[in-house]
């Protein structure tokens, strides 16, 4: 009973520590929080520390985070931000989505082999996290019943390789993409650098002020409830259906509560899902085996490489057709590909602080369907 509640302490306030490490060191800023996380499980799973009961733990821990965190990121989208994106935006956003979807086809007929069982899962991982973010590949592992080994090395490749990506993107991706793409044409609005400062990397996000804990309580017990709402439907759901209905419900009931202005205006619920992203994180990398990871095929690294460069090079194609700018393309991509966290920096990068605001919001809409289109195209690749 100790070591299991102990097992439940650790899991649950590593997380808390990480981050305020990250606070403290800039050099674990840089590296980031997830992957920072990702490390610390690996190492607890390999210690032999954990207790011998800790694989019922692990599953319930794993089974209930992203359930309870997708609400919570969702609660604060701003819909009607959505209906206010400019015309090249929405049609970049659109080439975009695209893009990652006919990129994931393609690799997946190039890749299926014997080697790897089950890729068409891996391909609905590519999916949610390309047009989404972390969350959705959470979520899509569950939805797909992915096996942890499986969930690590995708995960792991996309790190890797999308660290390349990105540095691509800051470095000499708008002058490579400027001898094809017409320059971006600022409008007369002046730069709000107020956006960016709002929206630079601050690891704590506030979670820990005293006035933000009523909000983050509320916002909290609502998610609670949406999950048993939900969870309620396996009672009559077929049991090979039934994380798809309960994740993909709860997904639409957060982003019908971010309708509410009462709930749209509380306090650090995107940061609050964030945290329990970070404790799946740690629960799922001490369940892996390093054996099966040593062993793996390079396959899913193939696979990975090129949805993320593939995908980028057809959008890069079809915004010279559709005349779309180059800081348009690269805030779009980043923002799918990276995710809107990253938004920010590469405008910086860029020097283009106007692109902010729609970055973010093409992230947030990635956030909103990546769950829905990570389950059609993961079933649709099934199918074929």
């Amino acid at each position: 009973m100790i070591s299991t509640t102990l097992l439940v302490i650790f899991y649950v306030f590593t997380p808390f520590l990480i981050l305020y490490s990250c606070q403290k060191l800039s050099i674990l800023r840089r590296i980031g929080a997830i992957i920072i996380a990702y490390g610390v499980g690996l190492v607890a799973g390999v210690s032999g520390l954990l207790p011998e009961n800790s694989a019922e733990i692990q599953d319930i821990i794993a089974t209930i985070t992203i359930p309870i965190a997708l609400p919570l990121m969702l609660f604060s989208s701003d819909i009607k931000a959505w209906t206010r994106l400019a015309g090249t935006t929405v049609i970049s956003m659109i080439i975009a989505f695209f893009a990652v979807v006919a990129a994931v086809v393609v690799g997946y007929f190039a890749f299926r082999t014997d080697d790897i069982q089950d890729l068409w899962k891996v391909g609905g991982l590519l999916i949610g996290v390309y047009t989404g973010g972390t969350p959705n590949l959470a979520a899509l592992k569950l939805m797909l019943d992915v096996n942890n080994d499986t969930y690590l090395i995708t995960h792991a490749y996309d790190m890797l390789i999308g660290a390349g990506y990105f540095f691509f993107l800051i470095t000499i991706g708008q002058k490579v993409f400027g001898y094809v793409l017409p320059k971006f044409k600022p409008s007369l609005k002046s730069n709000d650098q107020n956006v960016l400062n709002d929206m630079s990397v601050n690891p704590m996000w506030g979670l820990a002020k005293k006035e933000n804990r009523i909000p983050m309580l509320k916002a909290l017990g609502l998610s609670v409830g949406i999950f048993a709402i939900a969870g309620s439907t396996t009672l009559f759901t077929p049991e090979k259906n039934q994380m798809i209905v309960v994740i993909l419900l709860i997904t639409t009931l957060g982003i019908l509560f971010s309708l509410s202005p009462s709930v749209n205006k509380l306090k650090n619920t995107f940061e609050l899902g964030m945290y329990f992203i970070l404790v799946f994180s740690i629960d799922v990398a001490s369940m892996v085996d390093l054996t099966n990871i040593a062993n793996a095929s390079p396959t899913i690294f193939y696979y990975v490489f090129l949805v993320v460069f593939g995908s980028l090079f057809l959008q890069v194609l079809l915004s010279v057709f559709f005349k779309i700018d180059t800081d348009t393309v690269i805030v779009t991509s980043t923002a799918l590909i990276c995710s809107p966290p990253f938004v920010p920096a590469v405008a910086g990068a860029i020097k283009n602080k106007e692109i902010i605001v729609s970055g973010l919001t093409v992230g947030i809409i990635g956030y909103a369907v990546g769950n829905y289109l990570g389950v059609l195209v993961a079933e649709f690749l099934r199918a074929l």
